[in-house]
């Protein structure tokens, strides 16, 4: 067999093996395929997992992930009913449930990224701009918010404004919104499984704002607890006063009642002592009409009384005494 035969026997059998090679193909668990010819489906989707065959060189192959697949949003800022701009960060779950559809209006999983990203960031900005604040940021409408118990009603509104009664909660809004995108998103052969809020936060030009208001209500809450201890102190203080005059005016009357009954039992201890007789009676009478005089009688006094006085009366005694004493003085001499 001559050299150029033989070469030519070697290319048609490698074109040969070529072509039974581009023939097969294998689909795995995690993928679906379809087959384009000359760029055009051709066939159903290929769905089960094995080897499968086409037709070589004319047919290609279009691999399509069947896992579920992530959305991740970037974070953009909208404002919500109540007029207040937040930056909202989402994800969102999503799997490719008709590839053929998918193939035809997407082709890939970069436009399909692109699309997901165009529906759901317009229905989360409807959403949101459906909605107070206060209706995004609760979980449900049975939550409470949690409130300071040192404010009173009337404090709380005044610094805080009156709360909005929650209808919904976030789980309802999310609901919502996931009705509203995955109606729009089937059309593409995209099943959208979930979507949740990721992040809320606050947007930079209403932050000052809301830490404004926390400072406000952190102040007004210290200023009450010093009003409060103020008052409180005033009241123990005032007890202290009421107190301390109670003890004094109690030991007071106690002193005043030792006294009396000192008084009382000296006076009983001078009258049995004095009127054991009537000399002692007498005496008693003189010594005290002497205290009397030391008492009422300074150095420069000087006394007007009248003849019938008590007082006058032992002067007038001894001023007879001493008269009488006088004229008897000379008999003895």
């Amino acid at each position: 067999m001559s050299r150029p035969l033989k070469i030519a026997l070697f290319l048609v059998l490698g074109a040969i093996l070529v072509g039974i090679s581009g023939a097969f193909y294998t689909v795995s668990e995690v993928e679906q395929i379809i087959i384009t010819q000359f760029g055009k489906p051709v066939g159903k989707p290929v769905t089960t997992a094995g080897l499968k065959m086409k037709i070589p060189y004319i047919q290609e192959v279009n691999s399509i992930d069947r896992r579920v697949l992530e959305w991740d949003g970037n974070p953009s800022d909208m404002p919500t009913k109540d007029k207040l701009y937040i930056s909202v960060d989402l994800f969102a779950r999503w799997r490719i449930v008709d590839p053929l559809q998918y193939f035809l209006r997407l082709r890939d999983e970069r436009s399909a990224q692109s699309r997901l990203d165009d529906i759901l960031g317009s229905e989360t900005r409807n959403a949101v701009a459906k909605h107070e604040l206060i209706e995004i940021i609760r979980t449900t409408k049975d939550r409470v918010p949690l409130r300071d118990t040192y404010l009173t009603d009337a404090e709380r509104e005044l610094h805080m404004g009156a709360l909005v009664p929650i209808q919904k909660g976030r789980t309802t809004v999310e609901r919502e919104l996931f009705a509203a995108a995955a109606e729009k998103v089937r059309v593409f052969g995209i099943e959208l499984l979930d979507i949740r809020f990721k992040r809320i936060n606050y947007n930079e030009s209403v932050r000052p704002k809301i830490y404004d208001r926390m400072i406000s209500e952190r102040r007004q809450i210290a200023e009450r607890f010093l009003s409060e201890g103020n008052g409180e102190a005033a009241r123990i203080r005032g007890n202290r006063v009421r107190d301390l005059n109670k003890i004094q005016s109690e030991a007071y009357k106690q002193v005043e009642e030792i006294r009396g009954k000192a008084d009382a039992a000296a006076a009983e201890i001078y009258t049995k002592a004095y009127n054991q007789s009537p000399v002692s009676a007498e005496f008693y009478e003189f010594t005290r009409t002497l205290q009397s005089y030391k008492a009422i009688m300074g150095k420069d006094a000087t006394l007007i009384l009248t003849t019938d006085s008590d007082l006058f009366k032992f002067l007038k005694e001894m001023k007879a005494t001493s008269t009488g004493s006088t004229g008897t003085a000379p008999s003895r001499h």
